[in-house]
């Protein structure tokens, strides 16, 4: 009386055997061709960057020579790396940093002027745009800078008011690590020196 029954079992089986044929048929089709799958949407690319670090040295600002007088801010970013070395048989942490250019536009232009000074610890969120332009001496300058998109604080008012004051570029992160990567008292600010007489409209802003 617990037995399934007999129709509904056939039932069952039917259904099986048919959507098995189809899943061949459908096969059967793609592979001889008579069936055009749509092409699949292609990956977007991305290209983002999010970095914690402290202003080496105040903004500096500049307005683009248009209409608009678009607010233009640049500032380099001490970003923390630790590394691990042996010396005398004993593995010691030594702290070196890399100095990142980064760039902001309008309204994050103006926030930075307004709000971020030496010392301040932020967290930028953006994106890497390399540029160049030509030098006087007529040679092409390569540049990579981070695109801000989305700046903020990562500490309180005053912790960094207290951090504000006593910040330098130029503290001591141990020697010059391997592969020839310099520490950041060797480094300074890392901002690029703009050669003299280099107008604006010259540099990689857009």
């Amino acid at each position: 009386q617990y037995g399934i029954p007999h129709k509904i079992l056939v039932l069952y089986l039917s259904n099986i055997a048919l959507v098995f044929s189809a899943y061949i048929c459908y096969n059967v089709i793609v592979e001889k061709g008579l069936l055009i799958m749509p092409p699949r949407k292609a990956r977007k690319t991305m290209n983002k960057v999010i970095l914690m670090g402290r202003l080496t040295r105040d903004p500096d600002i500049r307005y683009a020579q248009s209409e608009s007088q678009m607010a233009i801010a640049r500032y380099t970013l001490a970003v923390d790396r630790r590394m691990r070395r042996s010396q005398d048989g004993a593995s010691q942490d030594q702290q070196t940093a890399d100095f990142i250019g980064c760039v902001a536009f309008g309204r994050s232009a103006e926030f930075a002027e307004k709000y971020l000074r030496q010392g301040t610890k932020i967290v930028v969120e953006g994106r890497i745009q390399t540029g160049s332009y030509t030098n006087k001496e007529g040679q092409k300058v390569y540049t990579t800078d981070v695109v801000v998109e989305n700046q903020e604080f990562a500490e309180s008012k005053n912790a960094s008011a207290g951090n504000g004051g006593n910040y330098s570029a130029n503290r001591s992160y141990g020697q010059q690590s391997h592969g020839g990567q310099q520490s950041s008292a060797a480094i300074g600010d890392g901002f690029m020196n703009i050669p003299d007489g280099v107008e604006d409209e010259g540099l990689p802003f857009n």
